[in-house]
């Protein structure tokens, strides 16, 4: 499990002359889940973005699988969740996942067992428009993995979602990576959700990463008082790098 499968390195981002991502690098290996924490605000969906070729960096690169221009490339082997989905809301989950497959050229295959997977069984013909908020983000996920990608990149993926939905993802995310060899980058501002499911920890404070480590040294360093060791670094930024 040592091959980059992401990468950033000095990616930086400029939105009317402000630095929102600044000499931002960090590096996911195949096959593992990486937590990106930070706190809202902190330029994590910036920084997906620019991995996903939806956004263009200032200086820097940002690469996926290799590629770093080819958008549309990124986006057939990736599955991602970028801020709020948007659904065609007059139709059902399982028709928006058959046009999301039409879409990206692929055959209409495994629609329902996906369904099933994400926790949405048996919606039948009922409207997106109908689904609360947690439905909306089982849909999401469910579109990120429908065609089976190499990677998942997963912005907020357990927002909406109640302690028994964020439960099931976190275990669909580590059947994904074990059984289907794919990797996840995923964000959070939730500490305890990342470390629960991450291999590995990327903190961002202002756009800027500020430390990267392996959850097993953590839990043997601080085993009880993880929490305060992330929050230090949260607010403490580069000074405690």
């Amino acid at each position: 499990m040592d091959q980059i499968v992401i990468s950033a390195s000095n990616l930086t981002k400029t939105f009317s002359g402000k630095e929102v991502i600044r000499n931002c690098t960090f590096s996911v290996e195949r096959g593992s889940i990486y937590g990106f924490l930070g706190r809202n605000g902190a330029g994590k969906t910036t920084v997906l973005k620019l991995l996903l070729g939806l956004l263009k960096p200032s200086a820097g690169t940002a690469s996926v699988l290799g590629l770093d221009r080819d958008n549309e490339e990124i986006l057939r082997r990736t599955g991602s969740l970028i801020e709020t989905p948007v659904f065609y809301e007059h139709l059902s989950a399982a028709d928006n996942l058959r046009l999301h497959l039409a879409y990206m050229g692929i055959e209409d295959v495994g629609v329902e067992p996906t369904l099933c997977c994400v926790g949405l069984p048996a919606t039948g013909s009922q409207p997106v428009s109908t689904f609360s908020l947690g439905m909306r983000q089982r849909l999401a996920i469910a579109r990120a993995i429908i065609h089976r990608p190499e990677v998942l990149i997963l912005d907020e993926p357990v927002n909406g979602l109640d302690p028994v939905g964020m439960k099931e993802m976190r275990l669909l995310f580590r059947r994904l990576v074990q059984e289907e060899g794919m990797t996840i980058l995923l964000s959070s501002h939730l500490l305890s959700e990342i470390k629960q499911i991450a291999d590995r920890v990327g903190v961002i404070v202002d756009g800027t990463i500020v430390q990267e480590v392996e959850m097993t040294d953590i839990r043997k360093q601080y085993p009880s008082d993880m929490e305060d060791y992330f929050i230090s670094l949260i607010q403490g930024g580069a000074a405690h790098v």
